[in-house]
């Protein structure tokens, strides 16, 4: 199976890539979007699932996401026509790091997607260039809880080129390219738990009611290999932090 639709699969019942409630997205978004008439623009937009809860909730706001990968674009523009707010949202497939607005940004979201830019500075950067004068950046990022253990360290650094730090040192960077946090929520462990235990549980049920499909087998594979890594290794160890800034 394709990475893109296999991710895309491990999502389908915690459409919020990342670890955290409905209630803190709400939290968040309702943080983050400060005008009635917002423009927000989602760099590494994944399915779109931010901006479909933030055009749902907030009638008059416009909105972009932007990714490399169209895998359930289809579907999220499916969804936005049934809940009537299509017309105000456009994806786009191209990289972000190629992306040219043609439009200031009151919001922009990051959420997750700092690999998508290599490191957190060129991410800030890029927020910058898109992102109108007194406007908000919502990132989300991981970090390292404690320290981790060589072979945990040495498999996330393998994954990509971003390279995590502890949340101090994380917020002192922020705060050196000249961004000021006005609130931050961290993960919790019930968060990632639940994200987790949705990743891989949602693939392992799949393969278990297609035991005739060709890909079942690499499905169960990921799932376990997956659950194995986040129990034995970064449970605990990784978190994730979500940073409201202006400048």
């Amino acid at each position: 199976m394709d990475r893109q639709k296999l991710v895309a699969l491990a999502h389908s019942d915690h459409p919020i890539s990342a670890p955290v409630t409905d209630s803190k997205v709400d939290d968040l978004l309702g943080r983050t979007i400060r005008r009635p008439d917002a423009h927000v623009l989602d760099l590494g937009c994944g399915e779109g699932a931010w901006l479909l809860r933030a055009l749902q909730a907030y009638p008059g706001i416009t909105a972009v996401g932007v990714d490399i990968s169209k895998e359930r674009f289809d579907q999220t523009l499916e969804s936005a026509a049934r809940l009537g707010v299509a017309d105000r949202l456009d994806l786009i497939q191209q990289d972000v790091k190629e992306y040219q607005s043609s439009r200031k940004a009151d919001v922009v979201l990051s959420i997750g997607a700092a690999y998508a830019f290599g490191e957190l500075l060129p991410t800030l950067q890029a927020a910058r260039e898109h992102l109108a004068d007194d406007g908000v950046l919502l990132l989300g990022d991981c970090f390292w809880e404690r320290e981790p253990d060589p072979a945990l360290l040495a498999e996330m650094e393998g994954k990509g080129p971003q390279k995590f730090t502890d949340l101090p040192t994380l917020v002192d960077n922020v705060l050196a390219d000249g961004w000021i946090p006005v609130f931050g929520h961290v993960s919790t462990l019930t968060e990632w738990d639940d994200y987790e235990w949705s990743w891989t549980g949602t693939l392992a049920g799949w393969a278990l009611d297609h035991p005739d499909h060709p890909d079942r087998e690499e499905v169960l594979r990921v799932s376990a290999e997956h659950r194995h890594g986040w129990l034995h290794g970064h449970r605990g160890v990784l978190g994730f932090v979500f940073l409201l800034l202006r400048r």
